[in-house]
């Protein structure tokens, strides 16, 4: 078994890195979860109960939770190309909320043209604003040294602050005082999983669920093959391993930094596609709602990779529908406290990933010497 890590993990071998950790973290959370259910005087079991119900126990609840887990798979996938480039991009947020401004730009003024080709365009317009808005830090970082951590917060801000005014003072409806934009048109919005099963004679519940989950499905085999199976990929990953080795190769770091950054943006804006142009059907403030944020937790977990960035964003997306229905039937639990367990999630997936490194290495080591 080889290793795959470095850093604390470093000499665990694959499984125990991208398959014990995780589970040890998440089940860590859950302890602490189900201390916090015991303190207000509610059975921890019954709250897992009614939370797995909540969100897979019919069929209405699993197309709730991968309607969610859809957006963080973008996310999560954007994080994740940047991790690999060693750039922590917590800017998913902002690149969102502009890559829905170029998808809805494109769904409001090229609403003439049909189904096949609005749709594609939309796509397009979502990644090329969100990758835009993805370079600005990109360049800095790269030829200026200004830390991406810091520049994409800025642009998170900056970007919440453009929709709105353009929302309220330039998009706005005719006549109302909503920020929102005018509706789509009916064509240039994505049709609901439960029609297009309907179409071909399978029955399911009615949910937000939408095709964008087959494009973000799409997105990760994409991202998995550009990483790990093209000489980009392979660029990008020695210059985020070690720079002074990828300039002895011929590789620019400077250049890479700024080519996994645009993917990063690209990626971060087609989450816009799962909310507005699937369910909202027009441009409205704040409809990314903290998923790009969320997104560093999903990458984190699911270990860079896409096979394991789709099981953790089914994970939260699952948290997300689950926690509504827990909220609802045991009213103790608020919904703020479900917001507290899966904010523990992402601690312990984040912050403390690396907690249990020494009794895994020391419970393999006596397993080895024995």
């Amino acid at each position: 078994m080889s290793a795959v890590a470095t850093g604390p993990a470093a000499g665990l071998p694959r499984w125990a890195v991208v398959g014990l950790l995780p589970v040890l973290n998440l089940l860590a959370a859950f302890a602490v979860s189900g201390l916090i259910v015991v303190l207000i005087g509610e059975s921890p079991w019954d709250a897992v109960r009614i939370l797995v119900w909540g969100a897979f126990g019919f069929e209405e609840a699993i197309g709730y939770t991968l309607f969610y887990a859809t957006s963080f798979i973008f996310t999560g996938l954007a994080v994740a190309v940047a991790f690999h480039c060693g750039l922590f991009n917590i800017g998913g947020e902002g690149q969102a909320y502009i890559g829905g401004l170029g998808m809805a730009l494109v769904c409001l003024h090229l609403d003439f043209l049909p189904f096949a080709l609005i749709v594609p365009a939309a796509v397009i317009g979502a990644a090329l604003f969100g990758a835009a808005w993805a370079f600005v830090p990109a360049w800095l970082q790269a030829h200026r040294g200004s830390h991406v951590v810091i520049t994409t917060i800025m642009f998170n801000f900056i970007a919440a602050s453009v929709m709105v005014y353009l929302l309220v003072n330039v998009m706005s409806r005719p006549g109302s005082m909503e920020p929102e934009s005018r509706d789509f048109a009916p064509h240039a919005r994505l049709p609901l999983m439960h029609d297009v099963l309907a179409a071909v004679g399978i029955d399911v519940a009615a949910s937000p669920l939408n095709l964008s989950f087959l494009w973000a499905l799409v997105c990760s085999a994409g991202v998995w093959l550009y990483i790990w199976h093209t000489r980009a990929g392979y660029r990008l990953r020695t210059a985020g391993a070690s720079p002074p080795a990828a300039r002895y190769g011929g590789i620019s770091p400077p250049r890479e930094i700024v080519v996994a950054m645009l993917v990063s943006g690209a990626l971060a804006g087609c989450m816009s596609l799962n909310e507005l142009m699937g369910v909202q059907h027009r441009l409205v403030l704040e409809f990314t709602a903290g998923f790009g944020f969320a997104g560093i937790a999903v990458a984190l977990m699911g270990r860079g990779h896409p096979v394991g960035i789709i099981l953790a964003s089914v994970l939260f997306g699952a948290l997300y529908q689950g926690g509504a229905e827990l909220s609802f039937e045991v009213p103790r639990i608020t919904r703020d406290m479900v917001v507290a367990i899966q904010g523990l999630v992402i601690l312990f997936a984040g912050a403390l990933e690396f907690m249990f490194v020494p009794v895994v290495r020391a419970v393999l080591a006596r397993r080895s010497g024995g």
